[in-house]
This record gives structure tokens, C-alpha cells and sequence, in this order.
């Protein structure tokens, strides 16, 4: 069973920075998975922000990140980080830690994962 546990969220002032971490079990060494975040802020629909495929640290980013948001995986490779940079009011949302094997992946931004996190929230103070 496949388990993942967020953490870093918080309250910052524009432009500042936050990290958030989702430490992932539940997939054996040799699988391939795509792992990343998703987002939802209040009266809007859920958006895929940043993902990276385990086999070859390949990494997606909506557009609106770009240049802002880097994601990266820890040494012990069952760590995901999310580094948040230049953050904007509108980044403000729930994000969630999301997974899943990467054969049944296919745009790693809008695919319907079946494994979620339980959320972490993420408040940027104008």
C-alpha cells in the first residue's frame, strides 16, 4: 500500500520561500513511479503544479511556476521536495503529495492519480 506524508506547508509574505516534503512507502526499489503535487485553492479546481519520474528524475512544471518552483528528490530517493520561490498570493492553496506508477501515467500534470497525500496548506500574504 502505497502511503504518503507531506510536510513544510505554512504562512509566508510575498516573495518568500517555503520547501515542502513528501516522504513516500509502499513502492518496492525497482518500480518506476512519477511522483509530485497538486494544488487547490478556494472555488478552484485542482491543478498539477510539479512532478519527476523516479527512473530518470525527468521533471514537469505547470506554467506558472516556471522559474520558481524546483522539485527534486532526496538521497534516500523515497523523499520528494517541492522548493518555492517568489511566492505569489496566488499560490496560496492546499497542496497535496500525489503518485503513482509510471506505466499508467501519461501527462504527468493532468493524470488522475490514484495516490494522495492527506494535504498540506500553503498561505502567501500580500
Amino acid at each position: 500500500q502505497v502511503q504518503l506524508v507531506e510536510s513544510g506547508g505554512g504562512l509566508v509574505q510575498t516573495g518568500g520561500s517555503l520547501r515542502l516534503s513528501c516522504a513516500a512507502s509502499g513502492f518496492f526499489r525497482l518500480d518506476h513511479y512519477v511522483i509530485g503535487w497538486f494544488r487547490q485553492a478556494p472555488g478552484k479546481e485542482r491543478e498539477g503544479v510539479s512532478f519527476i519520474k523516479s527512473r530518470n528524475n525527468n521533471t514537469y512544471y505547470t506554467d506558472s511556476v516556471k522559474g520558481r518552483f524546483s522539485i527534486s528528490r532526496g538521497n534516500a530517493k523515497n523523499t520528494v521536495y517541492l522548493q518555492m520561490n517568489s511566492l505569489k498570493p496566488e499560490d496560496t492553496a492546499v497542496y497535496y503529495c500525489v503518485a503513482d506508477y509510471e506505466a499508467v501515467v501519461g501527462d504527468p500534470l493532468i493524470y488522475p492519480y490514484d495516490y494522495w497525500g492527506q494535504g498540506t496548506q500553503v498561505t502567501v500574504s500580500s
